[in-house]
């Protein structure tokens, strides 16, 4: 069974790094980091919600940004996960106005976790679709899970 999760963890992964073209994250001015607590939870084979609540830090000082909202896959999504912690570097056309990372992203999604894991994450959207969010992330999660599908973020600005 292990065997059977790490290389289906492995395709995955390798699918997901493969979908991202160079120039999606290359496609603005990078802005900042976004860095998120995903809440733990079980995978329901068909998909997954988690909330989340994240941190926007832009470069060159400015008040730090916070966000709330959730993180969903809709996919194959089999396991249990503990609390996670993902930070995206976040690309727009130009410097951002407050609460500009609030709305609808949506993206390829890969990961693989037997005790702590890493993962990819694919997401576009934000305001008008300008935002980007680097195509990696590091998620330092613990549990035994394993998930491929589209993933969607939902961010509500929370103040500064």
């Amino acid at each position: 069974m292990k065997k059977w999760m790490i290389s289906a963890g492995a395709v995955a992964i390798a699918t997901a790094l493969l979908a991202v073209s160079p120039a999606s994250a290359k496609s603005g001015v990078k802005v900042g980091s976004l860095n998120c607590t995903v809440a733990g939870g079980v995978g329901l084979i068909l998909g997954s919600s988690k909330s989340v609540k994240c941190r926007f830090t832009p470069i060159g000082g400015g008040k730090v940004e916070r966000y709330t909202g959730s993180i969903t896959k809709l996919g194959i999504d089999i396991g249990f996960t503990k609390k996670s912690y993902i930070t995206w570097t976040v690309f727009a056309g130009g410097k951002t106005k407050p609460g500009a990372l609030a709305g609808s992203y949506g993206g390829a999604s890969a990961e693989a976790t037997i005790g702590v894991g890493l993962g990819a994450n694919v997401l576009v959207g934000g305001f008008k679709k300008t935002i980007a969010l680097q195509p990696l992330s590091i998620q330092g999660q613990k549990g035994l899970n394993v998930a491929a599908g589209i993933a969607g973020l939902k961010l509500s600005y929370a103040g500064s």
